[in-house]
Formats: C-alpha cells, sequence, structure tokens
C-alpha cells in the first residue's frame, strides 16, 4: 500500500510538467464553449466531465488531470465518477486544485435576496421557484441557525443548547404550524440521538412525531436534552432563519449591527461526488487533491439502516462516497462543515487511501468504512435478536468481498463531528478488513473517537493516533470503542457460557484477525479512553497512553493488553468469561484495578505496576500480580506529557519497556496547527493524595477533614469525607455541581472517607453521565446527583 500511495503522490507532482497527460481547466469564471486549457477554461466540473470521457474513449491508457481554479462552484447534480472515468492500472484521474488556490464544491443554491423589514428586527424576502425545500442556509460559506428552541449557545454541553419543555403542549400552543418541526433529542440512556417531525398534535396537545430510527436499541427519548428548532414562532435570536414552503418566503435576524447579506445560499445535494463501481467492474487510480466539500444538506432522517446488534443505524451517504473503488487517493481536501458524513466507503473498496485531510463540524460520522451485511454470516441486527447455534453458518469469515478491505485513514485532522447526530464517531469501522487507521488527530465529538462497530472481520491496525475530548454529548463509551456481539454472542449469558465453554473456536468464526491498538493516545472524561465492550475478541493492546478514563475489557475472548500506561485511572475488567484467555501484563496502573463481576481473571494478570502496596495487595487478594510491583513510577517530565519512566524506575524491572511519546497524531504541520491542545493531565492523583491534607480537583481545593474545628465547622459527625474547602464559581467543580463547603461522605452508596477515597471512587464511576453522591451541604447530609 505505500509503495503505491508514494508513486501516486510521485506522479501527481510530475505530471503537471511530464507532457504525458491530458490536461481540463475549469474555473468559475471560465466558458463551457472554451477549449478547457489553462488560458481558456471551461465552467462545469460536469461538462468538463464530459470531455475527458470521450478523451478516455480515444485513449483509454492515458492519464488525466483536471484542474479546479480559485472559487466556488455550485453543483446542480453530483458528481458521479465511474469506471468509465477511469477503469486502467495503467492511467490516472487526477482532480485537483490549483496549487496554492481555494476550490470549494458546494451542493448549495445560490440566490440574491430582496429583503424587506418583517418584524422584531427579523427581514423576510422571496425564495426563487427552483428551491422548494430549505434544509441549510448559508452566508459566506458559513451555515446560520434554523430557528429553535432553546437558542443556540455554543458553550452548552448538549446539542448546543437543550430544554425539557422544548416540545411541551404549552409550547406547541404558541406555534401556529407545529406541523414540519424537527426535534433532536439524546437516548434515554444516552446511547448516541433521535430525530423527529412533528406531523401534527394529538387532541392532548401532544406532538405526534415521526421518526426516531436513528438508534437500534429503543428507549424513547432523553427526558430532558432536547431541543426543537424549524419553528416560525422560535425565531428570536440572530442568525437564525426559517422558510416558509407555503409562501416561498425565507425570514431571516442578521446579527446586531451586521448588514444583510446580498447572496445566500441553501443546500440542495447530499452527495457532492460519488465514485461508483463494483468488485467486478471498479472504478481504478481516482485521484482528489486539494478541494474543499461543502454547503450539502443534512441527512439524519436516512439514517435508518441498522449496523450488527449494536446501537447505529446508519445512512449511506456522505459528502464524498466510495463504493467499488480500488487504489483510490483522497488528499488535501478539506470537508467543511458537511451535513451529514463527510467520507462514506461503502462495501466493496479496496486499497482506498485517505490522507492528510481536514474535516471539520461534520453533521455525522468523519470517516466511515461500512461494508454490506449480505457479507456477513448468520447476521443478526438488534441487541436481541440471534440466530440459534444450531442454524449458523459455522464457516469462518465472509461470504463474498463486498466490504472494505485494506483501505487507510492516516495523517488526518478530525474535530466537532457529529454536529447534529450524536450516534456517529470520527472514524466508524463496521463490517470491514484490515483497515489501518494511523496518526489521526481526532478530538471533540459526542461520541468515540474511533469505534468498531463488531468482530467482522479484524485485521485492523489503530496505531500513532491522538483522541480526545471525546463522548462529550453521550455516555457509556471510550475514546477508543469497541464492540463484538458475533455469531458467539447471546444475550443470555448463560447460554453463551455454555456455548463457548463446549466450542471456543465459534469466538473467531467472524472477529478471523487480530485487531492491534498501538502506540495511540487516549483520553475521555465521560467514559474509558479504551473500551472493549459487549464481546470484542482478538485484539492486541500494547505502547497505548491513557490519560484519564483507563481501559475496560467487557466480556470477550483473546486480549492482550500489555505495555501501556493509564494515568489517574487503572484497569476495568468487567465480567469475563472463565476461558477468555485475556492477558494483562507489563502496564503501568496509577490506581487500584476496578473489577466488576469477576470470578476468573484470564489466562494472565501480572507483572503488572501500581501506584502503592495497598492497591497492589488488594489485586493479589483476587489471585493476580503474584510479579507485580509498586511505587512511583518516575515519569520523565509528567507535566510535559513525557510518561516515559526514568532509567532505575521500579516499573522496569516488571517487564515495562518505554516507548516514543512525540508521536501521536497528525504529522502534517498546517493540520497540527489547526488542532485543539491536548488535555494533558495537570497532577498525577496518586502522588497528589500521598501524604497530603489537600488537592486541588477540577479547580477546586479539597481536603481531609483534620481537626475539630474543621469537624465542627462542617457540622459533620465525624471526620470523615472530602471537604470541598473552596470551590471558585464558574470553575469546572462548581459547573458539575459541587458548591464550597461541601463535603462528600458518600459515593453511589459507598462511604468516602478521605480525598484518596473520593479520587479512587470517582475515577470508577467516571464513565457515568452522573455520579450521586451524598454531601453534608449547610449542616445536614443531602443527594447530589453530580453532571459531568
Amino acid at each position: 500500500m505505500f509503495n503505491w500511495i508514494l508513486r501516486c503522490s510521485l506522479i501527481l507532482f510530475i505530471l503537471p510538467v511530464s507532457g504525458q497527460t491530458h490536461q481540463i481547466y475549469i474555473s468559475p469564471s471560465g466558458n463551457n464553449g472554451n477549449p478547457g486549457a489553462k488560458e481558456s477554461p471551461v465552467a462545469s466540473i460536469h461538462h468538463a466531465q464530459q470531455m475527458w470521457r470521450e478523451h478516455r474513449k480515444q485513449h483509454p491508457r492515458a492519464s488525466i488531470q483536471v484542474v479546479l481554479r480559485d472559487g466556488t462552484y455550485y453543483l446542480d447534480s453530483t458528481l458521479v465518477l465511474t469506471p468509465e472515468d477511469n477503469a486502467d492500472m495503467n492511467a490516472f484521474l487526477f482532480i485537483m486544485g490549483y496549487p496554492g488556490e481555494d476550490i470549494v464544491l458546494s451542493g448549495a443554491i445560490p440566490f440574491g435576496p430582496v429583503w424587506e423589514p418583517w418584524e422584531q428586527g427579523i427581514y423576510k424576502t422571496a425564495v426563487p421557484p427552483v428551491i422548494r425545500t430549505m434544509d441549510r442556509l448559508f452566508i459566506n460559506g458559513e451555515p446560520q441557525i434554523l430557528a429553535r428552541y432553546p437558542d443556540y449557545d455554543s458553550a452548552a454541553r448538549f446539542y448546543h443548547g437543550t430544554a425539557e419543555d422544548a416540545i411541551s403542549p404549552a409550547r406547541i400552543r404558541g406555534w401556529k404550524q407545529p406541523k414540519g418541526a424537527i426535534v433532536h433529542a439524546l437516548h434515554r440512556s444516552e446511547w448516541g440521538g433521535y430525530h423527529y417531525r412533528i406531523t401534527g398534535v394529538d387532541e392532548t396537545g401532544e406532538a405526534i412525531l415521526e421518526g426516531g430510527w436513528q438508534n437500534n436499541r429503543q428507549m424513547g427519548l432523553h427526558p430532558t436534552r432536547r431541543f426543537v428548532e424549524n419553528v416560525l414562532e422560535e425565531l428570536d435570536a440572530p442568525q437564525e432563519w426559517y422558510f416558509d414552503s407555503a409562501t416561498h418566503t425565507l425570514y431571516y435576524m442578521p446579527p446586531p449591527g451586521g448588514q444583510l447579506p446580498e447572496i445566500v445560499s441553501c443546500a440542495s445535494l447530499k452527495e457532492l461526488i460519488v465514485m461508483k463501481g463494483s468488485a467486478q467492474q471498479p472504478i481504478k487510480q481516482v485521484v482528489l487533491n486539494n478541494i474543499t466539500f461543502a454547503e450539502n444538506s443534512r441527512t439524519f432522517m436516512l439514517t435508518k439502516e441498522p449496523l450488527l446488534r449494536s446501537d447505529w443505524t446508519i445512512y449511506r451517504g456522505g459528502a464524498l462516497m466510495m463504493e467499488g473503488a480500488e487504489y483510490c487517493y483522497i488528499s488535501n481536501c478539506k470537508f467543511d462543515q458537511v451535513g451529514g458524513n463527510a467520507i462514506f466507503l461503502n462495501n466493496y473498496n479496496r486499497y482506498v487511501n485517505v490522507d492528510s485531510c481536514h474535516i471539520y463540524k461534520a453533521g455525522a460520522s468523519g470517516i466511515a468504512f461500512v461494508g454490506s451485511p449480505d457479507a456477513v454470516r448468520s447476521p443478526a441486527f438488534e441487541y436481541n435478536q440471534f440466530v440459534p447455534y444450531a442454524q449458523q453458518d459455522r464457516t469462518p469469515g465472509p461470504k463474498h468481498n463486498n466490504y472494505p478491505h485494506y483501505c487507510d485513514a492516516k495523517d488526518n485532522l478530525i474535530q466537532y463531528t457529529g454536529e447534529v447526530e450524536k450516534q456517529s464517531a470520527g472514524i466508524q469501522i463496521s463490517m470491514s478488513a484490515n483497515i489501518t487507521v494511523s496518526h489521526n488527530t481526532i478530538h471533540h465529538v459526542p461520541r468515540a473517537g474511533i469505534n468498531v462497530s463488531e468482530g467482522t472481520w479484524g485485521g485492523h491496525i489503530i496505531e500513532f493516533n491522538d483522541v480526545y475530548h471525546t463522548v462529550l454529548e453521550t455516555g457509556d463509551h471510550g475514546a477508543f470503542n469497541s464492540w463484538g456481539r458475533d455469531r458467539f454472542w447471546h444475550p443470555d449469558r448463560r447460554v453463551m457460557d455454555s456455548a463457548t465453554m463446549a466450542d471456543i473456536s465459534l469466538v473467531t468464526l467472524d472477529a478471523r484477525d487480530i485487531t492491534v491498538l498501538r502506540n495511540n493516545r487516549f483520553r475521555c472524561d465521560h467514559g474509558w479512553d479504551i473500551d472493549l465492550d459487549d464481546g470484542s475478541s482478538n485484539y492486541r493492546i500494547y505502547n497505548n497512553v491513557c490519560l484519564n478514563g483507563g481501559l475496560k475489557l467487557r466480556e470477550g475472548f483473546f486480549r492482550v493488553v500489555e505495555n501501556n500506561i493509564m494515568i489517574n485511572n487503572s484497569f476495568h475488567p468487567h465480567v469475563w468469561f472463565a476461558n477468555s484467555g485475556d492477558i494483562f501484563r507489563h502496564n503501568i496502573v496509577t490506581a487500584g484495578y476496578k473489577p466488576i463481576g469477576i470470578t476468573t481473571w484470564g489466562a494472565e494478570v501480572d507483572y503488572n505496576f501500581f501506584p502503592d502496596k495497598a492497591s497492589l495487595q488488594a489485586a493479589q487478594a483476587n489471585g493476580t500480580d503474584s510479579h507485580s510491583g509498586f511505587g512511583d513510577p518516575e515519569f520523565q517530565d509528567f507535566t510535559a506529557g513525557n510518561y516515559q519512566v526514568k532509567p532505575g524506575s521500579k516499573a522496569l524491572a516488571i517487564g515495562f519497556r518505554n516507548f516514543p511519546m512525540n508521536e501521536f497524531g497528525v504529522r502534517i504541520p498546517r493540520l497540527k496547527a489547526m488542532a485543539a491542545p491536548v488535555p494533558l493531565p495537570e497532577e498525577l492523583y496518586a502522588r497528589q493524595t500521598t501524604g497530603r491534607s489537600s488537592i486541588t480537583w477540577k479547580g477546586a481545593t479539597v481536603k481531609n477533614i483534620e481537626s475539630l474545628g474543621e469537624r465542627s465547622a462542617t457540622g459533620l459527625p465525624d471526620e470523615n469525607g472530602a471537604w470541598f474547602e473552596k470551590v471558585p464559581e464558574g470553575c469546572e467543580a462548581y459547573r458539575t455541581g459541587f458548591r464550597t463547603g461541601d463535603v462528600v461522605i458518600a459515593m453511589e452508596a459507598e462511604k468516602i472517607s478521605n480525598i484518596a477515597g473520593f479520587i479512587a471512587k470517582y475515577q470508577e464511576h467516571a464513565w457515568k453521565q452522573s455520579i450521586q453522591m451524598t454531601v453534608f451541604r449547610h449542616q445536614r447530609a443531602m443527594e447530589l446527583k453530580v453532571t459531568k
């Protein structure tokens, strides 16, 4: 794969000056009557396609270079590339922006409004008849805000603002036209989200909703984390808009002091470029370079197809959609606030590389590799569904080749994705094999940064990625997340135990190849840094840094976890199988293990390094870690994020080996400069709470109760608890619910004696969306649900 990429890159730079290729130039100021030369470009990329196809008929092995000059190209239809455009391994089709210029492919229709005042600072204009619906409105390339309640708040955690009464009967009574309003809400258990259209109002005043198929584990809307949009009466804030399709009128409130725009555009297309081939006749060697994809429609109401026994449904499309492609290369492109998925590799794809791209504020996932369920043997689709063992096809691997295989995503910056759809990921992998995800920086996402939906069919390499600010709007998930509800997995644990004990080969029928996680840096403050959930099997995980959430291994088989570092957290083994074969060794943990439902401890849990004697002894009491050690790991530069240990560290004696700390994430300088800073831990909690009576935690000063005076001041009956001596208004601890003077005396019904116990218990439950605490406030005990 690397040799092909190198060859492609060399040709990309050589061809323009070699004279060995046919060139067609395009410019927004061009004319389709021109020949397409550099001095006389054509105007339309669709017209250029007709030209290169004619040339291809006469010269089937010629390489073709299509050069777009500076400007915005408003597509009147999706550009569909097929084997007719290139199907020869001896030729290339390059579609590229001219070096140093900004080229935008837009899926919107522009028009010039004629504004007139309406009321309360709102203006209106007639809209051309060609525009029948309006999903997104853009001014100077920036999306405006569809009239909504509550108003858009960039600082709000969920959906930029939510309200319990978003669709209450009382609120709906104030709308002249509820029909057509759109409701967005989190899943009741915060496993992604839902989207609905209001189709009417019943006799009680409740909204009649259509939709909700965007989540594959139906439990209903979250009672409070919801908002409504596309309601004229809610147009009450700057940059909000509403389109009345009955009167063909656009309403808009400009920002204070802002001029009314002379040109606006509204999204029309869902896909901007589609590469469409097949396994039998693939499209080959197409290179897209230096192109911005923008201003397309949202697709959340099309997200319907369930993935295999997951929380997910999927829409098979994106600003760039590829199917039946081989040896294609997407490089140096930007996907700017696209409405749904940015890049979707659908079904059969081979040796497709997505490299050096910037994906910014995509409505759904950044890059998705998703195969066909027709390639899966004995598939089931909902969590509680199961094909009986006696009826299963026991042939290992896929039925056929209709899935992504040997494709790469490398050196991409993927940030602020999932703007609309919360069941999304920076990079999503489902029903695919041997996908390489390397040197990507992924941050500010509502759910996982990298998600592997099931074991079908493994062999992925996840390496050198930097993934942080994850699971920001959902819960019970990880920066890296996977599950493996494959053929062996059964919703009744007792049935699954019996089946896998009788025939362990069931486990690798789908997860046939080892998936490797290595040399990554992960951080999740609302879940686990690495979360291998239900059934995830056949993994090797080594040389990773977990910055906050630790590493979780739920029920699964054949996971080897070694030489990882878990900062301010630990190892979370959950409900293991008796014959799991799991191995956990040579790791540095900085808190005691957090087991749930563990009666057997796999093939080996030993030679690990703990922060103190007590946490090591707790592990040894469970029959593990007889050769493990404890102490200060002596990180070389904790504050700077260099967690290599110093020569002579006791961690080296248990077999830990240093690995590089400066190779995480995207390597492209211009993309590195645009990434948000990595939130490195400021202090090591194990070091903070050892021999100290106070710590700084999320901006608050927290200390032990050390005297009768402090006990008297707080009104406590004893000297147990973690006292929040000072909680400055606005700090993170304040925002989660704490106030100056609070004393935490219990967490999730377990007693808290001191700050060390508080930190240990908090990190154990940090994956939850909220944590139940008992605090002493104003000299009485009260229950406090701490939201995160």
